[in-house]
C-alpha cells in the first residue's frame, strides 16, 4: 500500500496539517499504519504537491510555528478514487493493511468498490482455507539438532496452525458480516 493514498482518504475528510495527519495515524489510524515518523508525511506532503494532489494555505500561530493546512485538488480527488476503485489483490496473509486503509475509505466514497473487496477477499480466503485446513502438518525431521525436542516443536507448530485458523475464520465471519451491512445500508 503506498501510504499517500491514506492521507488522500484522511485529505478527502477535511483539510488537515502534518501534524494532525500524524496525530490520526499514531491513533485512529493505527491499525492502517504504524510507526510512521512525522518527517515521511512531509515528504509525502511536499511530493503530493509537486503532484498537484494536493495544495495548502499557511495557517499563521500565534507564538508558534505557523502550519500549512492541506486539502485535495481535483487530481487528488481522482488519484484517491482511482486507488479506492483499482483491482484489489488479496496477499497471502489476511488482515492486510492495504485491505483496511482501502476498504475504509472505499466503503465511504464508493461502496460498489468496497462490496467488490469484501467479495474478492471472502472468495480468496476460503479458497485458502480450502486448499489448508486440512492437510497433513507433520513436521519432517532430518538430522535435527541434538537440542530439538521434535515432539515439542511438533505440538508448537499444531497450537499456531490452531490459532491461525481460528484468526483467519473470525476474519471471514467478519468480512461476511460487513458485507451483508453494506450492503443494507
Amino acid at each position: 500500500m503506498r501510504f499517500e493514498f491514506v492521507l488522500l482518504g484522511l485529505l478527502a475528510c477535511r483539510p488537515c496539517s502534518g501534524y494532525d495527519l500524524r496525530k490520526w495515524v499514531e491513533v485512529e489510524g493505527q491499525f492502517m499504519r504504524s510507526r510512521v515518523h512525522h518527517s515521511q508525511i512531509y515528504r509525502l506532503l511536499a511530493r503530493m504537491v509537486a503532484d498537484g494532489w494536493v495544495e495548502f494555505e499557511v495557517d499563521p500561530r500565534e507564538g508558534k510555528p505557523d502550519a500549512k493546512v492541506y486539502r485535495l485538488t481535483s487530481a487528488g480527488h481522482e488519484a484517491l478514487l482511482e486507488w479506492v476503485r483499482s483491482p484489489y489483490e488479496p496477499p497471502s496473509r489476511f488482515k492486510d493493511a492495504d485491505f483496511i486503509a482501502r476498504f475504509g475509505f472505499a466503503a465511504a466514497l464508493d461502496r460498489a468498490a468496497a462490496l467488490r473487496m469484501i467479495e474478492t477477499e471472502l472468495d480468496y480466503r476460503r479458497a485458502q482455507i480450502a486448499r489448508n485446513r486440512d492437510r497433513d502438518r507433520t513436521l519432517r525431521f532430518e538430522d535435527p539438532l541434538p537440542e530439538l525436542d521434535q515432539s515439542l516443536a511438533q505440538e508448537v507448530f499444531d497450537r499456531i496452525h490452531t490459532q491461525g485458523a481460528a484468526s483467519v475464520d473470525r476474519w471471514v465471519a467478519w468480512l461476511e458480516e460487513t458485507k451483508t451491512w453494506l450492503e443494507g445500508r
